[in-house]
């Protein structure tokens, strides 16, 4: 492939990425000169290349990371605070370039970049909030005989490992609650979009930053760098977003030195309509829930199960809606369905529409794979999807939507909680009780009550059962970067308690 002209796909907003390893606040070249391509995935063009870390550059990084842990966690709360206050109106600022930055490598439509970035920043705000609110307790031991100081502490070095699908949101979900608690990081990014994360780490250095603090290593050798760092005994705290089978690996790997883990994996989210359902709420939440980000969301609604007395309507008015979105380049004006992030991405998802039709499901619209370059796949709605059809076991990750009906609330939250996932279910009724009784028995970690959007920095993210462990966002999301310790006193003879 040829290096396309950056004018062509950014301008100068793309040749001012740094395209280099951050390592103790310097920007250099990996140990062995390995570079990696950054492809455009509704072009099929490579933008540029950038710098392809070694384990040699890994264990720098994680050295430096080290070295700068006590002066960071002495720093005062007050001025992480400020520093992440800071972070967020960069963001902010640099709203467009970072939009630019993100559609060219990742694909999604230029204004849903800008909502992301404008959600990441979100998180900077919220955690610079959270960093002056950590607190600790005093007490006397019931038997009156000593006193006890509990206090929380930054747990130390950490390895972020980021996903392609929100690149900036959900580095920003992890650097920032780091930031607040007094940890140091090492962020390793998806190697399909690491210069949205190079992009993000600059913004901080001009924000005052301390050198070391963040270490960004981009690298297409995660099986070789990840292992030896998670065990040699420096990291304390893993967090990590990606696929569930990824997830188990790190979690074992982490096991030998017990770092503590977070992680967001996994899900196989049920998207419920029940009989009484407005059906402008059930079709716009499902657009939501089902089109944000191409489908290409852990949070995507995969099973849409639908009452068999509004199915064939909600079915046809969800793919007249889904029929309305232009597919195409992320950066042209008007576009709200890009591409899949690669050709497997792409391919995977076909496999499993044409699955599901020799098994008996009813295209009601799209189905079809546009020609030429570029990895698109046009929004589609299937009904009557059957059971044993991979689409209802697999994380589809696509603009495809799987409709199945029921009869009955209890059959609908059987099938609902018939899978080890658990991160997210949706449940559309105007049935407050109803809604909320759904929502408690759903096995999941999040629940939507008539919309399609869970995702929010006020609030903890995460799921159960091998969707993942920990929580982001909210006031849990800096308590994953603290330890608690206690401190005990006994009372001398005589004094009063």
């Amino acid at each position: 492939m040829t290096i396309v002209d950056p004018v062509r796909t950014g301008g100068a907003v793309l040749a001012a990425v740094p395209t280099r390893l951050l390592i103790d606040g310097e920007w250099r070249d990996a140990a062995d000169a390995a570079r990696m391509e950054v492809v455009n995935p509704a072009t099929e063009e490579v933008i540029t290349e950038v710098a392809d870390a070694s384990l040699a550059d890994v264990q720098a990084a994680t050295a430096a990371a080290a070295a700068a842990q006590a002066s960071w966690a002495a720093t005062p709360a007050r001025a992480r605070s400020e520093l992440l206050y800071r972070a967020y109106e960069e963001v902010m600022r640099r709203q467009d370039d970072l939009a630019v930055v993100m559609t060219s490598e990742m694909g999604k439509p230029l204004a849903e970049a800008r909502g992301e970035v404008a959600y990441a920043a979100e998180f900077f705000r919220w955690f610079a909030e959270e960093a002056v609110r950590v607190d600790g307790g005093y007490s006397h031991r019931p038997d009156g005989t000593a006193r006890t100081f509990v206090l929380k502490q930054p747990v130390g070095p950490c390895l972020l490992i980021t996903p392609w699908n929100f690149p900036l949101a959900m580095g920003a979900r992890k650097v920032a609650p780091a930031i607040a608690a007094g940890c140091t990081m090492v962020l390793k990014p998806a190697p399909q979009t690491p210069l949205t994360t190079l992009a993000l780490a600059q913004v901080l250095l001009d924000v005052g930053l301390p050198a070391g603090v963040l270490n960004v290593v981009p690298t297409s050798r995660a099986a070789e760098v990840v292992e030896p760092v998670l065990t040699g005994g420096t990291i304390r705290k893993l967090s990590f977003t990606g696929s569930t089978a990824v997830g188990k690996l790190l979690l074992e790997q982490a096991s030998k030195q017990v770092v503590r883990t977070s992680l967001e994996l996994g899900g196989n989210a049920p998207y419920i309509v029940l009989a009484d359902a407005d059906l402008d709420v059930a079709v716009e939440a499902a657009v939501q829930a089902k089109m944000r980000n191409m489908g290409e969301a852990c949070t995507a609604a995969n099973r849409i199960f639908v009452h068999r007395s509004v199915a064939e309507e909600f079915a046809q008015r969800l793919a007249d809606r889904m029929g309305t979105m232009p597919v195409g380049d992320g950066m042209v004006d008007g576009t709200l369905v890009g591409p899949m992030i690669d050709a497997a991405s792409r391919d995977k998802v076909v496999r499993l529409m044409e699955d599901a039709i020799c098994r008996g499901a009813r295209v009601v619209g799209g189905g079809n794979v546009p020609a030429g370059t570029g990895y698109f796949v046009e929004p589609t709605v299937l009904m009557h999807v059957q059971p044993g059809s991979e689409l209802l076991s697999t994380e589809i990750f696509g603009p495809v939507a799987a409709l199945v009906t029921f009869d009955t609330v209890e059959e609908v939250l059987a099938a609902a909680n018939d899978t080890e996932w658990g991160l997210v279910g949706y449940v559309i009724t105007q049935d407050v009780d109803l809604a909320f009784e759904m929502g408690e028995r759903l096995e999941v970690g999040m629940v939507g009550l008539n919309t399609g959007l869970v995702s929010t920095p006020s609030a903890p993210f995460g799921g159960i059962k091998h969707s993942g462990l920990g929580r982001e966002g909210g006031r849990l999301g800096i308590e994953e970067f603290l330890d608690v310790k206690y401190l005990s006193l006994p009372i001398r003879e005589g004094a009063r308690a």
